[in-house]
């Protein structure tokens, strides 16, 4: 019964530690801002994109792994506790378009000529 015990919990210890990362959203004013030109903020706007991208795919195959967890949760319930409820990618995204969205107002203050460049993912 103990080693039964132990087991359960040694399981439920393992699958509680895949269940998500915590998110590290990107601040929206970062003290080189006050020195980036024109191509900078180009290229920095460019990188976030990809990034948010990448994130967008990472949601995805979030909501499909909870989805299989929440399944085979009812005959395997230690399972649920590989479910990620952080939302780490979405609180990720959040932040990088309200980046985006300071990067395109400084770019504007330089007058870039660039700043359409500067574009957003669609808001999920």
């Amino acid at each position: 019964m103990i080693t039964r015990l132990a087991a359960v919990a040694a399981i439920t210890a393992l699958a509680a530690g895949c269940a998500g990362r915590p998110p590290a959203p990107v601040a929206i004013v970062q003290p080189q801002d006050a020195y980036a030109d024109c191509t900078s903020l180009v290229i920095e706007a460019q990188a976030d994109n990809q990034r948010m991208q990448e994130l967008a795919s990472e949601q995805g195959g979030k909501a499909a792994q909870n989805v299989a967890a929440g399944v085979a949760g009812l005959f395997i319930w230690p399972l649920w506790f590989a479910m990620d409820f952080q939302g780490s990618a979405g609180i990720e995204i959040n932040a990088l378009q309200s980046r985006q969205q300071y990067l395109g107002t400084r770019a504007a203050q330089l007058r870039c000529t660039g700043a359409p460049a500067i574009a957003m993912l669609p808001s999920r």
